[in-house]
């Protein structure tokens, strides 16, 4: 068998391999005697038509394809141990002649990244940003949790909460129906439809109101999207919001209770600032995953990016409710191609991502023993109190074992990522120390 190599972008390598007459006469021999077993003859048991028969009933091709099929991935099986070749995912194959068997692989092998001199990244952090107006929106929102509701005879207005009768049907066909719905109709809140909480305003108890939405081409729920909604509503109370004053006396109701609104005052700063520092956290992280990215140099097969943008269009139709990927292509109204070209920014960019973090772990030696883990699991059951023997069950097994060593390894490798662009003092890889050593 004669092998020729060619390194090709993308980390690829496209084999050309030519095979001997002797071994196409072989697997045509094997073919035959598959065929045999699988197709009945006339006139002859199962298994027992002798092949210029078979060849005569089938046709000498289809006996000629069943010999490809065996020989070709043979074929390419010696050629990838013979070159030392590592594929990552399957190849594609071309048959360039069938006389003598001639035929080119496209493997597509492990991506080569180059992180550059990623240790001399750095990225500013920008300070969190936590606004006093926020204390006074979470005051507002704690106001309207513990507020009573007091029936009234009026129309319906804006803070209202209403009890009602609601049908909903779309081109003749009810999409929705609920004798006893009740929601509350907050400023910009969406209820049920867009629009459907502004039509309701000025509605009075009893009295049936009709009224068609035009639903949004975008709209999540694809059955409905670019639709026509009929609206059939009869209210049946209306509650009306009592807020409770700012006072000491409303601090000590609310949740353990608090001495004072000063105090409740300080709680709410507190954890205003505590999720501002979050969001600061998490978006420097990003940043500094980003300019690492655009630091290194990347190449890698398509197929990984296929690979992804499979995994993305699972976890929408996963979110969306649907039933498998074919359900969400259908409720989508798209052609899956479409689609899966709109993924495709979404899924390099996840892919390069995920290089990267990894070329990055193992430049710097990063790792989880099975020691970790045992502890990061005691950690987990000791925050989680009573449930405590739960968490040790849920991670007692090896795919919760696994799932945590994945999640405490790119925990470690993202913060040593982020120690390295703050311009912390991070210590240099083992294998670094050695060779300076030297």
């Amino acid at each position: 068998m004669k092998v020729s190599t060619e390194r090709i972008p993308d980390s690829q390598i496209v084999l050309e391999i030519e095979v001997e007459p002797e071994r196409m006469e072989k697997s045509l021999d094997k073919a035959y005697r598959r065929l045999a077993q699988r197709t009945k003859v006339p006139g002859f048991r199962q298994g027992k038509a002798p092949r210029a028969m078979l060849e005569r009933y089938l046709g000498s091709e289809a006996i000629r394809h069943e010999a490809l099929d065996i020989l070709i991935p043979e074929a390419y099986r010696q050629a990838i141990t013979e070159e030392k070749i590592q594929p990552v995912d399957l190849p594609s194959i071309e048959v360039m002649q069938e006389e003598p068997l001639v035929f080119k692989a496209t493997v597509p092998v492990r991506p080569d990244v180059d992180l550059g001199g990623y240790r001399a990244v750095r990225v500013e952090r920008e300070p969190p940003t936590a606004r006093d107006e926020q204390v006074d929106e979470q005051l507002e929102d704690l106001r309207h949790r513990y507020a009573l509701l007091e029936p009234v005879e009026r129309p319906v207005q804006v803070g209202d909460m209403v009890r009602a009768e609601v049908q909903i049907s779309v081109d003749g066909r009810q999409v929705f129906q609920n004798d006893d719905a009740e929601f509350r109709l907050r400023q910009g809140a969406a209820i049920l439809l867009p629009g459907f909480a502004e039509a309701l305003l000025g509605s009075e108890k009893g009295q049936r109101r009709e009224f068609g939405l035009d639903v949004p081409t975008d709209y999540p729920q694809r059955g409905l999207a670019g639709k026509t909604c009929l609206c059939g509503v009869v209210v049946k109370e209306v509650k009306e919001e009592r807020l409770p004053e700012l006072t000491d006396a409303f601090a000590r109701e609310v949740g353990e209770g608090f001495p004072s609104l000063a105090a409740l005052r300080e709680r709410l700063a507190a954890d205003v600032r505590e999720a501002a520092e979050k969001e600061a956290d998490g978006t420097y992280r990003e940043k500094v995953v980003d300019a690492m990215v655009a630091a290194a140099t990347l190449e890698f097969p398509p197929q990984l990016v296929d690979r992804e943008v499979d995994r993305l269009l699972q976890d929408r139709a996963n979110a969306s409710g649907a039933a498998d990927v074919e359900a969400y292509l259908r409720d989508m109204r798209k052609p899956e191609e479409e689609l899966r070209q709109e993924l495709r920014w979404e899924a390099t960019e996840r892919v390069q991502r995920s290089l990267v973090l990894s070329q990055l772990a193992e430049a710097e030696g990063i790792s989880v023993s099975k020691g970790d883990v045992d502890a990061e699991i005691e950690r987990l059951a000791a925050s989680a109190g009573p449930r405590a023997a739960e968490v040790r069950r849920m991670f007692a097994g090896k795919r919760g074992r696994e799932a945590l060593e994945s999640s405490l390894f790119t925990r470690r490798t993202l913060d040593r990522l982020v120690a390295i662009a703050s311009g912390e003092e991070v210590a240099s890889p083992a294998g670094e120390e050695e060779s300076n050593k030297e």
